[in-house]
């Protein structure tokens, strides 16, 4: 839709330089805009509210140790669509925003429409005996202008002045400056003109506060459609006309709806407080996403997805000593793109792998373990040469012969630390080939049998496994890691986790990532990297110990601040791209039941179960 960018000859109100509403000469406490002199007995309110020291400078406004500047819109772009003005609402700086609409009358209007239309028509036929072209911004402005008689004709469209002011407010001028330049350059990217309000920053001032008055009247023409599309508080709704729901806006009371690959990338971060609902609002996604063919993969530390994955008909693999499901870390995979360095990215993997089971490796060690690597896949007939990764993988019990049979001092050195992997305690989880597959609509990966020492490096193979899956098969899927502090504790394994992030686009996948220790995230470079390539974020409650690092990685106002310390279960902030609001988990009966983690629900599920299979098979004997 266009807005008019032709004039009416609505002049503004002329602007002046004025002086500070506090003499200099005046003590502090006696200030005051309305003229109510305080005494020492008795003091006004706004005695009591207002600032200490005001001054006002050419281009801004200092109010005790805060500067204050005003921008003026004069400029706008013809072509605009609805929430056209969200980089503005969503700006990560505190902005005070005003917007005035004035209704104008109709025939007035219509008699000014008659002599622009007629001013701009005998510009355009002067030229053209002149011999010269027409200016093009005439031409558009004449086109504008005759959609517009007619709509108002009709009664289709109403004409508006409309105008926009924007405070910007900073701790130091440097700041100031640096803001202002940030606003008037996104701005400008929308196609827009800002103007400090050098000479009135007081009225400038006084009209982005909540008094409703216009103290500039810098005004342009808008007409009923254009108008509508300046309203502010449209990135308040986060519903998409595809994808499954999330929850309820807390704002509105309206439908989250959205459709995580319809965005850059398809990547989840959910961070929460212990009990505050991360999980449960990970199984409804689940549970609503395999409605659109969209297969899931889980690793699940605690046994918490162990309802839903048998409700839906998936695997249920679990990892243990004793455990019959295998993953073999030297298996290599057969991607689609065979132009890929398999054997090499086999190798930067298993190194880091050995690095998180035995610690970290000096550069002789390291060089040792990269030859000791390679005799093992040479001593299984594997090279570089992709016909050869067809042949049977080696396994761990075959790396630690190899190095066994080296002659480096060192290699002896490495086989002992490797032994309990293969001959200790732990012996079977290791040195298996691989048994699996991930075909089914869920699969989970439970780690809740095995040791804590044990789990980040099981972990950190499913993920290769998982990764080297994806890559043979192309199709929709969403990849949920819970607990994903273990793996960010070690530097390899956060490492893996952020390439899963940043690659997953590609082969169609999206990773939610769970976790309940934010610190792990905001203080690694890792997981810095994995918050800014995680187009989707859900912050529920948080504790008061991170609630200041969460403010300022997400720019969360005061307001936005107290929700995440004081919500509810199920309660937070939903972001989806540039847009964030409010919003309030929700479910179904059947979906509960099958969601929950709550210990006394899930035993009152299990004792209703039992006694419907008793009186099932007490039925089958009376009719036996």
């Amino acid at each position: 839709m266009a807005l008019n960018l032709f004039s009416l000859g609505k002049k503004a109100a002329p602007t002046t330089a004025v002086e500070s509403t506090v003499p200099a000469n005046t003590p502090p406490h006696n200030s005051n805009t309305s003229g109510l002199k305080s005494t020492a007995s008795s003091q006004s309110v706004q005695d009591i509210i207002a600032p200490s020291a005001v001054e006002v400078d050419f281009s801004f406004i200092k109010i005790d140790d805060n500067y204050v500047r005003t921008l003026f819109v004069t400029g706008y772009p013809r072509y605009v669509s609805a929430n056209w003005l969200s980089p503005l609402i969503n700006f990560n700086h505190s902005l005070d925003i005003s917007m005035f609409v004035y209704p104008s009358d109709s025939k007035d209007t219509l008699d000014s429409l008659r002599r622009r239309i007629a001013e701009m028509e005998a510009e355009i036929n002067t030229d053209i005996e002149r011999g010269r072209i027409p200016r093009a911004a005439t031409e558009a402005g004449l086109e504008d202008a005759k959609v517009l008689q007619s709509q108002l004709v009709k009664g289709a469209e109403r004409f508006f002045q409309f105008s926009l002011y924007i405070s910007i407010s900073g701790d130091s001028v440097k700041e100031l400056d640096t803001v202002t330049a940030q606003v008037q350059s996104m701005l400008a990217s929308l196609l827009i003109i800002s103007k400090v309000a050098s000479l009135s920053m007081e009225d400038a001032f006084k009209t982005t506060l909540p008094y409703c008055k216009d103290k500039l009247m810098l005004t342009r023409n808008m007409d009923t459609t254009a108008l509508s599309t300046t309203f502010p508080f449209t990135s308040s709704e986060l519903s998409d006309n595809q994808g499954i729901l999330y929850g309820v806006n807390a704002h509105n009371d309206s439908l989250v709806i959205f459709d995580r690959f319809s965005l850059e990338n398809a990547n989840m971060l959910i961070l929460a407080t212990s009990g505050a609902g991360k999980s449960y609002a990970v199984k409804l996604e689940i549970l609503r996403s395999l409605m659109f063919d969209c297969q899931v993969i889980i690793l699940d530390p605690e046994n918490e997805y162990e309802m839903v994955t048998k409700s839906v008909g998936g695997n249920y693999l679990s990892f243990s000593t004793g455990a019959t499901h295998k993953i073999n870390p030297f298996q290599i995979a057969r991607p689609q793109d065979s132009s890929e360095d398999e054997m090499g990215y086999k190798y930067l993997f298993l190194m880091s792998l050995l690095k998180i089971m035995i610690g970290v490796m000096d550069p002789i060690e390291e060089a040792t373990m990269n030859r000791a690597l390679v005799l093992t896949y040479r001593q299984k007939g594997i090279s570089e040469d992709p016909t050869t990764h067809i042949l049977e993988a080696p396994r761990m019990e075959d790396l630690y012969r190899a190095l066994i049979g080296m002659e480096e001092s060192v290699s002896k050195t490495l086989a002992a630390r490797l032994e309990r992997y293969v001959m200790g305690g732990v012996k079977g989880i290791f040195d298996q080939q691989s048994n699996i597959d991930i075909n089914a609509p869920v699969t989970v990966f439970t780690l809740r049998d095995t040791a804590d020492e044990i789990r980040p490096i099981i972990m950190f193979m499913i993920l290769d496994f998982v990764w080297n899956q994806v890559r043979k098969d192309l199709r929709k899927r969403i990849l949920v890691v819970d607990e994903a502090w273990y793996l960010m504790r070690y530097e390899d394994s956060a490492k893996i986790l952020q390439g899963f992030v940043k690659r997953a686009r590609k082969y169609y996948f999206g990773v939610s990532i769970i976790s309940q220790n934010v610190d792990d995230f905001l203080g690694s470079a890792y997981g810095k990297a994995i918050i800014t390539n995680s187009a989707l974020k859900l912050l529920l409650k948080q504790s008061s110990a991170a609630i200041n690092q969460i403010s300022e990685v997400f720019y969360l106002s005061q307001g936005e601040k107290q929700l995440l310390l004081s919500a509810g279960q199920g309660e937070g902030i939903f972001f989806a791209g540039m847009n964030h609001v409010a919003i309030k988990i929700i479910s179904s009966a059947d979906e509960h039941a099958l969601a929950t983690s709550k210990p006394a629900e899930i035993l009152e599920a299990r004792k209703k179960e039992k006694e419907a299979r008793e009186a099932e098979i007490a039925a089958d004997k009376a009719n036996t």
